[in-house]
């Protein structure tokens, strides 16, 4: 059974459709599914009936942004199976909100550089929910100031240390982010820590009962990293899942869906701990 648990769509940062997703996991084998946009459950009505056409499973699933503030760094939480999602719209609004305020000063800066009109990055920005740097670079390119998203122009420009455009917030404490996802009654899964550094922050977590899982399977994570987040796993009994985190176009490595997989035992670990939750 192929299950991947990390994906993106138009609804975020992702650059094809629902449709166009779950047609290419019926098409590639992929029996599960959990569509990821960030700060935005839009996808999951939807993604059900389509999916059930198409014979994919669908994982209801969204990545939220938080804030590691004893480390002064951001982290992503996987959110699985929330079986009260009413309960993370909030969340969801007030993160989109700071990522927006955060954009709209990136563009800002940008257009002092280049000679870019609004609405040239804001056309790419339709179906989603916020604003991504991606949408930006997007518009850079077509303007012909670069070749691809992810070159010596986006450091430049976006480099989260150096760039001379990036703009970041702080976003909601990762402590309270877990709370309400457990408050909604869904599983808590830590994203990628090799991409921002958070494996300190998840032994932290692990320790105190309060994460349920940790995404080892992803691109950024070599060998290595893997055998110790895997150690992580086996001492706190973790739920180990893995996901493609794909981006269409916007992919920033070559990734494909189904690239990185969940096994079913984990998927089931998934699903029993949701459905036990008071």
């Amino acid at each position: 059974m192929i299950c991947d648990l990390h994906c993106h769509t138009k609804l975020s940062d992702g650059s094809m459709g629902i449709e166009d997703i779950i047609d290419q996991c019926a098409r590639t084998g992929i029996e599960w599914l959990s569509i990821t946009d960030h700060d935005t459950m839009a996808s999951f009505s939807r993604a059900s009936i389509l999916g059930e056409r198409a014979g994919v499973n669908i994982l209801r699933g969204v990545e939220l942004s938080a804030w590691d503030r004893k480390r002064n760094s951001k982290v992503h939480i996987l959110c699985y199976a929330p079986r009260k999602p009413d309960r993370l719209e909030g969340l969801c609004l007030k993160s989109c909100e700071i990522r927006k305020e955060c954009s709209k000063e990136m563009i800002e800066k940008v257009m002092e550089k280049y000679p870019i009109k609004l609405e040239s990055i804001l056309k790419h920005t339709t179906a989603s929910k916020s604003i991504f740097k991606q949408h930006i670079m997007r518009a850079i390119i077509e303007h012909g100031y670069a070749l691809e998203f992810y070159g010596e122009l986006d450091r430049e420009l976006f480099n989260p240390k150096t760039g001379s455009c990036y703009v970041e917030r702080e976003y909601p404490d990762v402590n309270f982010v877990i709370d309400l996802i457990h408050t909604a009654k869904g599983v808590a899964v830590m994203a990628h820590p090799a991409q921002y550094d958070n494996i300190e922050l998840l032994e932290e977590l692990a320790g105190k009962g309060k994460i349920d899982g940790v995404e080892v399977g992803h691109y950024s994570a070599d060998e290595n990293y893997r055998k110790e987040l895997s150690a992580i796993v086996s001492r706190y009994e973790l739920i180990e899942t893995g996901g493609s985190d794909f981006h269409g176009l916007y992919n920033n490595v070559p990734t494909h869906l189904g690239s990185e997989t969940t096994t079913k035992e984990n998927l089931d670990r998934i699903l029993k701990l949701s459905a036990k939750m008071k």
